[in-house]
């Protein structure tokens, strides 16, 4: 493994909180950790909250509620906002991308807190296993069980 593709998993992971296994032969993913991770998400300048509110905001104004989730996610697992500070920018955004967009994080936000809570209601572990095959599934249309 290069170093781009090291230092492009080893921010991945930190960002979403994932164990994500390196996969070869795949463009896609090759671009998104070698690029996306490895060059744009390790650059100076920017905390890694203020990348996640950007993010989040451009999900949201995309209508991508399956990015969102994985996000919202990965904003309560590293402790970078809370669920209060998530709901506030649903209100916020809904006055710039609309309603239905808005509404649409809030649910976001409601349904991963509630995994969560849950999850440490019972004593339960994150799955992250089960966070990067839902990411990967996105991408790929694939798990990574699939052969």
């Amino acid at each position: 493994m290069d170093e781009l593709r090291r230092k492009g998993l080893e921010k991945m992971n930190e960002v979403y909180s994932w164990e994500m296994p390196n996969i070869e032969g795949d463009a896609f993913f090759d671009l998104t950790v070698d690029h996306l991770f490895g060059s744009i998400w390790t650059r100076p300048g920017l905390s890694m909250r203020d990348k996640r509110l950007m993010t989040l905001a451009v999900v949201t104004a995309l209508g991508e509620q399956g990015l969102a989730e994985i996000q919202v996610n990965a904003a309560l697992a590293n402790g970078e906002l809370t669920e209060e500070e998530l709901k506030e920018m649903a209100i916020f955004l809904t006055q710039y991308v609309g309603f239905p967009r808005g509404a649409g994080l809030n649910g976001v936000v409601g349904k991963v807190a509630g995994k969560r809570k849950k999850a440490a209601e019972t004593g339960a572990a994150e799955d992250k296993r089960a966070n990067v095959n839902s990411a990967v599934k996105m991408s790929t249309g694939k798990t990574l069980d699939d052969e």
